[in-house]
């Protein structure tokens, strides 16, 4: 067996990043920019109006001012202010030729073409060209989710569309005799087919374009030819389940009869022993524990990491780990790398404790979905009481 880190880094010399493409700005929310966004100009352009008021030259204050016409957001006044003369102005305007202040319209006193003007300092509620970015500017990282700040940023640079990775294409595959979709009717000896769902939608929230497959029967040539259309759609196949040591589990002579070479078989890890990992043509097929929780935990420490691979994001941020305390004592770890589902909340002291759950059961969704982070445990790690400090893994 290989441990958790080496089977990480062989997942991830396999993978190849995903290719950009261009999409609008409105289909743009979410997505993982492929090349950075570039300022094509300064924001904004021109020295502008921080106030609706009066443009005049700070020289010229405190004082009686004619006024010579006026300037508007999205309308400039093409006349330079000379010595004595100022000009009505609104918020956004630009700043006329001449004027270098703003003169707030309550401090101001008009009588038809003549205003009476206080002590202005030159700058004065001007906003200077290129206050919030000059062109050239580097807004956004290759690398960066696009949220709706960073989209206002490309649209402020006049950007209709950017560059984004495209979304890695994920097929999910689950199976077995004894499991039915959900919607259907099962048979007395099976259940709901759950872990192909989520584990779905997690490679979703983590930014990929994933589905779950219809399920495959308990057998090779069932499993081959789920892999087989998969892989004709798909950059990367998920199976889960079918590769313990049972009698029923085929997954791993499946992947073998379709051509694909076997990179790793198991892994020192608890839950996710039966966890491996394929490749052929270029394209990736991972392996799941059945149950639910081990593939949700598998997920997070496999496949998040590859995803954001192959995005173009970092790596490292998905499998940083942070510090805690456990409010319950842990026993002695066993020999294999170990992930127990947890609880986290913050204390006013803003100290991460965690609610180890007491059923670390594989097969029980209710404490993976009550759960939110997995404490991690070394192998041979000793026994540690209540209030100890633990490595965490945010879920």
């Amino acid at each position: 067996m290989i441990s958790v880190a080496e089977a990480r880094e062989i997942i991830l010399d396999r993978a190849r990043r995903s290719a950009g493409e261009r999409v609008a700005i409105t289909d743009a929310l979410g997505r993982v920019l492929a090349e950075p966004i570039i300022a094509t100009r300064a924001q904004p352009p021109f020295r502008a109006s921080a106030m609706d008021g009066y443009a005049l030259r700070s020289a010229d204050t405190p004082g009686a001012l004619r006024l010579i016409g006026e300037a508007g957001a999205g309308h400039a006044l093409h006349s330079e202010l000379r010595a004595g003369e100022c000009a009505r102005i609104f918020t956004g305007a630009p700043l006329p030729d001449g004027a270098d202040a703003v003169l707030m319209q309550e401090d101001a006193e008009r009588d038809g073409d003549i205003v009476q003007t206080l002590l202005v300092a030159a700058g004065k509620h001007v906003r200077a060209a290129g206050v919030d970015f000059i062109a050239g500017a580097e807004l956004v990282e290759a690398g960066g989710v696009l949220d709706a700040a960073a989209i206002a940023l490309a649209a402020a640079a006049g950007l209709a569309d950017v560059i984004v990775a495209r979304k890695p294409r994920i097929a999910v595959l689950g199976g077995g005799d004894e499991l039915a979709p959900p919607g259907t009717t099962p048979g007395p000896a099976q259940i709901f087919d759950s872990a192909s769902y989520g584990v779905s939608a997690l490679a979703s929230s983590w930014g990929a374009a994933s589905w779950p497959q219809p399920p495959f029967a308990d057998s090779q040539s069932s499993i081959a030819a789920s892999l087989e259309s998969a892989l004709a759609q798909a950059d990367l196949a998920i199976v889960i389940g079918g590769a313990s040591v049972g009698d029923h589990d085929h997954a791993r002579g499946a992947v073998s009869s379709i051509g694909a070479e076997l990179l790793f078989e198991k892994v020192s890890l608890r839950p996710g022993k039966p966890t491996w990992f394929a490749a052929r043509d270029g394209k990736l097929v991972l392996g799941l524990p059945g149950n639910p929780a081990s593939a949700f935990v598998c997920a997070r420490l496999f496949l998040r990491p590859l995803i954001a691979h192959l995005l173009g994001r970092s790596v490292q941020a998905a499998v940083a780990t942070t510090r805690g305390r456990v409010r319950q004592p842990l026993g002695e770890n066993g020999a294999r790398e170990t992930y127990l589902r947890a609880k986290g909340s913050s204390d006013e002291n803003g100290q991460l404790w965690l609610d180890v759950a007491a059923n670390q059961d594989s097969s029980l969704i209710t404490v993976i979905a009550a759960s939110d982070a997995l404490v991690v445990r070394a192998p041979g790690a000793p026994a540690l009481p209540a209030g100890a400090l633990v490595e965490t893994l945010a879920f």
